[in-house]
């Protein structure tokens, strides 16, 4: 079993803030949905947007989601 990390280590420097940010909107998101009383649809569905969207599905929840 080979496990050489070398290719995988000269990106590092540049996945580590894409992660961060797709963490922090994440949470940020889930957050947010947690604590509003109404969204446009049903939350469970937010959540998996949410989740499964990666970075897109925070954006998408901000955008159409809330209900002002």
């Amino acid at each position: 079993m080979n496990t050489d990390f070398g290719p995988f280590m000269k990106y590092l420097p540049l996945l580590i803030p894409l992660i961060v940010l797709q963490l922090g909107l994440q949470i940020w998101a889930l957050v947010d949905l947690a604590r509003r009383e109404a969204t446009n649809g049903p939350k469970w569905l937010w959540v998996v947007i949410i989740i499964a969207g990666e970075l897109l599905g925070p954006v998408i929840y901000f955008i159409a989601g809330r209900k002002e």
